[in-house]
């Protein structure tokens, strides 16, 4: 049973009878604004003024607090709807975290065959001489990627495809809710973003794939989401690999970023392909 009396509320009744796209405005909305003013107090604490760029560091606390918010909104959503974490592909079970192992598995292997690739045509070269400094970054890094992809998912592939579902098909639910999942990043860093729009849309698409085949369950897309994250950050951070740049940027990446070239999206379509053989 919802907490909020629907029936005296009109503002309830009409959010409940609202079409998907206004749902999915408000919640943003929503976030927005109980996000905001914890925002402007973290930048006042460090000192940072707009449009001066964010230190990786500095933009940690600031992503903390909007990732600790967004559980919050869905759970006021599941009060207003009288629905539940699991009708958004969350629960504690053991198949989710069975699948979260799994998908961490196909992310790293993924990453693995993808600059192997690249090696062998002499495009990257590794530094096995830096492999030590996995064991001082490693875990940190393993466990900022599991609670970027836990929100994100919970976020991207499970509240918004869910309630776009109600008005779309799946196919265009999807392509909506990865298109937003996208354009999103470009809050952040818009020059380094914008050329990944592409390939943050793929992905997006790809981790809705993940969670169709894993039966609903966000456990898949979660592992994959954050294997992703661990893996490009563990490779980036303890210098792994250096480009030599042999290859064209278009396909090993504008900038160095993966999802901005064709590596990335043969990465990301080659888990799709293995997604889609494994349910079939």
């Amino acid at each position: 049973m919802a907490i909020f009396d629907q029936a005296d509320n009109p503002c309830i009744i009409w959010l409940i009878s609202a079409s998907a796209l206004v749902k999915v405005a408000v919640f943003f909305l929503a976030w927005s604004a109980l996000w905001l003013p914890l925002a402007i107090a973290i930048a006042t604490r460090l000192k940072w003024h707009p449009p001066k760029p964010l230190a990786a560091q500095q933009k940690l606390p600031f992503l903390a607090v909007l990732y600790l918010i967004a559980p919050l909104i869905i759970w006021g959503a599941t009060q207003i709807e009288d629905t539940s974490f699991p009708d958004y592909g969350w629960d504690w079970t053991t198949r989710i975290l069975i699948s979260l192992v799994g998908g961490l598995g196909v992310a790293i292997l993924s990453l693995g065959i993808s600059f192997t690739g690249q090696w062998l045509v002499g495009w990257v070269d590794w530094h096995g001489e830096n492999w030590q400094q996995l064991t001082r970054i490693g875990l940190p890094i393993c466990g900022i990627g599991l609670g970027i992809g836990l929100i994100e998912e919970l976020v991207f592939r499970g509240f918004l495809l869910t309630e776009l579902q109600e008005d779309y098909s799946l196919a265009i639910a999807a392509v909506i809710s990865s298109l937003i999942f996208a354009l999103l990043h470009l809050i952040w860093e818009q020059q380094q973003t914008l050329p990944q729009i592409p390939g943050l849309w793929l992905m997006g698409m790809v981790l809705v794939l993940a969670r169709c085949v894993n039966g609903g369950s966000l456990g898949l897309a979660w592992g994959l989401h954050a294997g992703w994250i661990w893996g490009l950050t563990c490779l980036q951070e303890a210098k792994l690999i250096s480009y030599t740049r042999k290859g064209p940027i278009w396909i090993t990446g504008i900038a160095d970023n993966p999802l901005a070239g064709i590596s990335g999206i043969l990465c990301l379509l080659g888990v799709a392909a293995f997604l889609w053989g494994i349910s079939h």
